[in-house]
């Protein structure tokens, strides 16, 4: 399946051709890791937390607009949040944010979403938190997606 350009709104559009918090961010705190291994999108989100408030992201991404734009908008959306609160952003918190996507790049706001938690995943790890939003949580649980198709632009 073939995406057109002309499918994604000027908000998407925006985030793909000018990310937020693109790149390495020095010394983060924490890393989080997702990729899908059907169409091969990798998404890396650090973050830089202070008195449990994330206060810097980054993001490096291998994929699609669509993913791109996720990471993007995820990036914005958690810094100045406390690990709660970014914890409780869902896949359809950025794709609402995004003002919607394709339903064949659904997965990329599914990516971003585990990204975010890997991260913030990590951090507890490394300061011994147990956190509401982490509770049974797997980081090492395949990706699953119900809508799951190769990724095209």
């Amino acid at each position: 399946m073939v995406i057109s350009m002309a499918m994604y709104n000027d908000k998407v559009m925006e985030h793909f051709m000018h990310p937020h918090n693109a790149g390495d961010l020095e010394n983060p705190d924490a890393i989080g890791n997702h990729g899908s291994p059907v169409c091969g999108d990798m998404m890396q989100i650090a973050i830089k937390v202070k008195d449990q408030v994330i206060v810097d992201a980054k993001f490096k991404t291998f994929g699609c607009g669509s993913a791109i734009a996720s990471s993007s908008v995820a990036t914005d959306m958690i810094i100045g949040k406390t690990l709660d609160e970014a914890l409780s952003f869902t896949n359809q918190s950025f794709i609402d944010e995004l003002g919607g996507l394709p339903g064949p790049k659904i997965h990329c706001s599914v990516l971003a979403e585990s990204a975010v938690k890997n991260a913030i995943w990590d951090y507890a790890q490394k300061h011994g938190l147990e956190l509401e939003g982490l509770k049974g949580y797997d980081p090492t649980k395949e990706f699953e997606h119900e809508e799951e198709e190769e990724c095209e632009v």
